[in-house]
């Protein structure tokens, strides 16, 4: 069951069809589609320094490291010569740094470099930038509405898997 902590909607209560309108669906779509955009606009503005699946490995790293090959390469759904590789292309690139595991010998531990970390903030920077504007054109009542609204939103919808989260570039530490 979904919890509702921020809507104020007692657990268990029937939400479903509530006066929902296929025009509310459809203003929630174009809001989504202008936040897919700046997502993808975020990641764009780092194209010149990684690709689409460095990016991938750059945010699963800041989300959970240090984290082992293995689990990275499980997160990030590659297989593991594939990541293992990738890894050491982004050592040379100076994005990640690769040590021993001082628990297990056989393991490796992958932690982001001062780059790696340059790269996902310049991605986060670049999504606050794009959004401020826009939250900053709008009437102070309105803006508190739209972002009590947003965490009801996404509350009602619950967090997706970090997994997923991980996909399209977005961090969970």
């Amino acid at each position: 069951m979904t919890s509702h902590r921020a809507t104020g909607i007692a657990a268990g209560a029937d939400v479903s069809g509530a006066d929902v309108s296929p025009a509310d669906a459809d203003a929630v779509l174009a809001a989504c589609r202008v936040l897919v955009a700046l997502s993808a606009q975020s990641i764009a503005a780092v194209d010149d320094l990684v690709d689409v699946t460095q990016v991938r490995v750059l945010v699963i790293v800041a989300s959970t490291e240090p984290v082992s090959l293995g689990v990275l390469a499980e997160a990030a759904q590659l297989h593991p010569s594939t990541a293992s590789r990738l890894c050491d292309r982004m050592v040379g690139e100076d994005l990640l740094d690769r040590t021993d595991d001082p628990t297990n010998r056989r393991a490796l531990s992958l932690r982001l470099t001062a780059n790696g970390r340059r790269v996902v903030a310049a991605m986060v920077r670049h999504r606050r930038q794009a959004i401020m504007p826009m939250l900053r054109a709008m009437p102070a009542p309105r803006r508190k509405e739209l972002v009590e609204a947003l965490r009801a939103f996404a509350d009602a919808g619950g967090e997706p898997p970090d997994r997923e989260l991980w996909s399209m570039g977005w961090t969970t530490e």
